[in-house]
């Protein structure tokens, strides 16, 4: 399975690494845990490691190894002779760094999300695995290639946060048997719970109470969700990048199976947040609105303001659940 991306690899001298846009853990620690790995097995090769976007890292994720050296890919205008893509379903979430992947004479792609269309050389595309982490660790298994403790600490914090601290459906065995071979080989799971999800800010807490407060239900209990507006953020001073894991609050209520939060990102749009309890799969509905996911959590973005967002979302997760 490996083959194809081990020669790419091994045949270029300079190598870039990108996650989507918006990075999570598992994007992050996935370029983070694969670029020091290949750095340290190839003294000799250039490997750079790329944001997508300049919206930054986001503070709980700036503790991990190698963070201070990510830029955004806007300020790489030289052609790489590969390109390598983690956790990216589509060639649109890869936003800035979409240029540089055209621009490269090869392109792999590590991902474990359902995709509409391929845009590698080679693919690697596992949809039952936890995150895109776990496939790295195979990679890097299969290759023979360095696990230091920086390394495993980089993955682990990928799929410790895809998983959701192993409490989501995909966390399955393969996941802890990874996180098992990660810890052994020197990842600090305290630390990484510790700089994760207990670190938050004051001002994050605040805003964190606004959305609990907001939370409402249909259809019985069965459908939650709440909202954030832009002033919110700006009130509460906090930015954007810190937000990824309010839909959670949300999909705390009891009793609910599908969660729906909605964030304005300025007027006129809307970043909508899906998540999915049980087996019910709310992807198609992210797809159908533009965006994408997991079978169980999923994302999109709404042109409108936000309670027009909830019109139209809302009453899909309804019928979803009829």
């Amino acid at each position: 399975m490996w083959e194809g991306a081990i020669d790419f690899i091994e045949g270029a001298r300079t190598i870039a690494i990108s996650g989507h846009t918006n990075p999570d853990g598992d994007a992050l620690g996935s370029v983070l845990g694969l670029g020091l790995s290949i750095r340290a097995q190839f003294p000799d090769k250039r490997v750079d490691f790329l944001l997508a976007d300049d919206g930054g890292i986001p503070r709980i994720y700036r503790f991990l190894p190698g963070a201070s050296e990510l830029v955004p890919a806007v300020r790489h205008p030289e052609s790489y002779d590969l390109f390598i893509s983690v956790d990216v379903p589509t060639l649109e979430r890869l936003e800035d760094s979409a240029a540089v992947a055209k621009r490269a004479r090869g392109r792999v792609v590590i991902d474990h999300h359902p995709t509409r269309d391929e845009f590698g050389d080679v693919t690697v595309r596992v949809t039952s695995a936890a995150a895109t982490a776990v496939l790295v660790a195979e990679l890097l298994d299969a290759a023979g290639w360095p696990i230091t403790p920086d390394i495993a600490s980089c993955l682990l914090t990928g799929i410790v946060t895809d998983t959701g601290r192993f409490q989501y459906q995909n966390a399955n065995p393969s996941a802890f048997a990874c996180a098992s071979r990660l810890v052994d080989a020197g990842a600090q799971p305290a630390t990484i719970a510790l700089e994760v999800y207990q670190s938050q800010r004051l001002e994050y807490l605040h805003l964190e109470s606004i959305v609990m407060s907001r939370i409402e239900t249909r259809s019985g209990g069965r459908v939650a969700y709440s909202y954030a507006f832009a002033e919110d953020l700006v009130e509460c001073g906090v930015k954007p990048a810190e937000c990824d894991g309010l839909v959670d609050i949300v999909r705390q209520v009891a009793g609910t199976e599908l969660c729906l939060f909605l964030r304005e990102v300025e007027p006129g749009t809307v970043r909508g947040n899906l998540r999915s309890k049980g087996k019910l799969d709310i992807s198609p509905i992210a797809v159908e609105l533009g965006g994408g996911g997991h079978a169980a959590a999923a994302g999109f973005t709404f042109h409108g303001a936000v309670s027009e967002a909830a019109a139209v979302v809302l009453p899909k997760l309804e019928a979803l659940l009829a």
